[in-house]
């Protein structure tokens, strides 16, 4: 729960603790957190091998391309924060995917002017230029210490040898069943005899450790020209995609200037566009600071936050997209005049409707089968990456001849102004479809810091994922654990739908009816949702806890480094 000492923050961040909270306090303890066991162990050791924090990055990201396909791999992208102690250095890696050169605004619509149902979400035509194992060797090149050829080695591996299915590969590869069944490379990999796979069963990709080894031994060349090229570019376009060598050739990792913000005493350090995760974090953050959180009654302390929610959710819709394509007022949106205006219009009693905010035509998404990691080695380096290819098993399309499933990042761009994507998100304009251009994101990697404590943390969740950090980011800022962190109940607004969701149990029936006298929609969720990954360090006790969310099979673990 959300805790301050001498304050009470009221029921609602109640949490159930299932995940043990692990303390270290030797100057030679790393931590790490992610969504699959595999992953930690494998990153751990690499730590142990005498690797940092960056070389168990790398590791750790490869090894969830190969055993949670549904949510990242080598055919997506994602952002690499990471903070190297010996200068106090902060890079957000922008390995995002780009839209295919020949892409354009229209591409999803008929002749017409209607998007073309599931056209931007299943098969080739939907998959944006990977940069995923682009930002592998970047962080192996500039910030590692060890080869990839090491670290990239567990991933092989298990890619070669297999991973056991588990209860959520089986739901959510059963939610994907059609796409995977209709490209037949996915189909021999992630189904049996175009089936969901029994529990236990081996999930091997013999080409996907084909296309590791040979990253591994030529870094970026070896995924992004060459046979692997070669066989990308021939596979999509043979299946309607519109890849070519150029967009292969001209794939770059950029590295960004962090989002930063003051809540408090408390520093914040996020993701920066084409991720809209960090302005608009930090903007909830500036609305909520005057207010005395901790004295609200549990209806009250909800409806500040919801308003908070809307007013950013309706600025990222208005203003942001990729900043090296369109112009965003950045500075305006994260600064505390703008916080101070916006906060004039809320009301203690009265919910606002989003439709009375002054409209825009509509609010990007982002995929919710995404993955995150925290890392904290025994000098200090910490890394906050979260990676996606957007809807569960990205495309279903997988590569032939190089076992790489495809991301469906393109339906992140608003296909037409005002329609709805997956998510049931809409756009306008500064994230429309452009060649080369990198579609808007909700990833939140994210560092917090105060005198007393570090926090290194982020989920997956489509556009709940920066609700998701705002409520963590209160939950730490009052005291909390890492393990509460990771298991507090969630809710969240976006500006449009007019609703707030929440998770089963998250809210009392007499707090859902004080809710409603407000004038505030409510949307009941039959699942809960999200993944948080959290390292929390003490930074005068040296101790370390490390939490990975009970909704998921993830494994939080330290080790003492040699």
């Amino acid at each position: 729960m959300i805790r301050q000492q001498g304050l009470r923050i009221g029921a609602l961040f109640l949490c159930l603790s299932f995940q043990l909270v692990y303390a270290g306090t030797g100057p030679r303890q790393a931590a790490i957190a992610s969504a699959h066991p595999l992953a930690t162990n494998a990153g751990l050791d690499i730590l142990q091998q005498g690797g940092n924090a960056f070389d168990a990055a790398v590791t750790v990201s490869a090894v969830l391309a190969v055993v949670e396909p549904y949510s990242s791999g080598l055919g997506g992208g994602g952002f690499w924060l990471l903070h190297r102690a010996e200068d106090g250095h902060d890079v957000m890696l922008d390995g995002r995917e780009r839209a295919p050169l020949k892409a354009h605004a229209a591409m999803y619509q008929d002749a017409q002017g209607n998007v073309i149902p599931g056209a931007s979400m299943n098969g080739a035509l939907a998959a944006g230029i990977p940069g995923e194992p682009a930002a592998l060797a970047h962080i192996a090149e500039h910030f590692g210490r060890l080869p990839l050829t090491v670290t990239l080695a567990p991933a092989i591996s298990l890619a070669r040898d297999g991973f056991p299915v588990d209860k959520i590969y089986q739901r959510l590869a059963r939610f994907r069943l059609e796409a995977l069944r209709a490209s037949p490379a996915a189909a021999k990999v992630f189904l049996a005899a175009g089936e969901v796979p029994t529990l236990g069963a081996l999930i091997k990709q013999p080409d996907l450790a084909t296309t590791l080894e040979r990253l591994a031994r030529e870094g970026r060349d070896g995924y992004y020209a060459g046979s692997t090229a070669q066989a990308l570019v021939q596979a999509v376009n043979r299946a309607g995609g519109i890849w070519t060598q150029a967009d292969l050739n001209e794939y770059r990792v950029i590295e960004r200037q962090p989002v930063t913000g003051q809540y408090h005493s408390l520093r914040i350090t996020s993701a920066t566009l084409p991720s809209s995760g960090g302005i608009g974090l930090v903007e909830m953050l500036n609305l909520l600071e005057p207010y005395d959180l901790a004295n609200l009654s549990e209806a009250q302390l909800i409806h500040r936050i919801v308003e908070a929610m809307r007013r950013a959710y309706r600025d990222r819709a208005a203003y942001l997209g990729d900043a090296d394509y369109v112009d965003v007022p950045i500075d305006l949106l994260l600064s505390k005049a703008h916080a101070d205006r916006l906060r004039a219009s809320i009301k203690s009693d009265k919910a606002t409707p989003s439709v009375s905010l002054e409209p825009v035509q509509s609010i990007p998404g982002q995929g919710q089968h995404t993955t995150h990691f925290s890392i904290l080695d025994s000098a200090g380096n910490r890394v906050a990456a979260t990676l996606s290819i957007n809807y569960p098993f990205g495309s279903g399309f997988v590569a032939a001849g190089t076992g790489v499933l495809l991301n469906d990042e393109m339906d992140d761009f608003v296909a037409k102004p005002g329609v709805p994507n997956a998510y049931g998100l809409v756009g306008a304009h500064a994230n429309a479809i452009q060649p080369g251009k990198r579609m808007l994101s909700s990833m939140t990697p994210t560092f917090l810091e105060d005198e007393e404590r570090i926090a290194i943390l982020g989920t997956p969740g489509g556009s709940r994922i920066i609700s998701m950090v705002m409520l963590a980011t209160l939950a730490f800022d009052a005291g909390a654990t890492a393990e509460e962190i990771v298991a507090m109940p969630r809710f969240h607004h976006q500006y449009l739908p007019d609703a707030i969701q929440f998770e089963p149990g998250a809210f009392s029936p007499a707090v859902q009816a004080q809710l409603q006298r407000l004038g505030h929609h409510l949307n009941p969720l039959n699942r809960a949702y999200g993944n948080m990954q959290a390292i929390v360090l003490h930074k005068h006790q040296r101790s370390i806890e490390a939490a990975s969310d009970p909704r998921g099979i993830g494994a939080a673990m330290l080790r003492s480094v040699k």
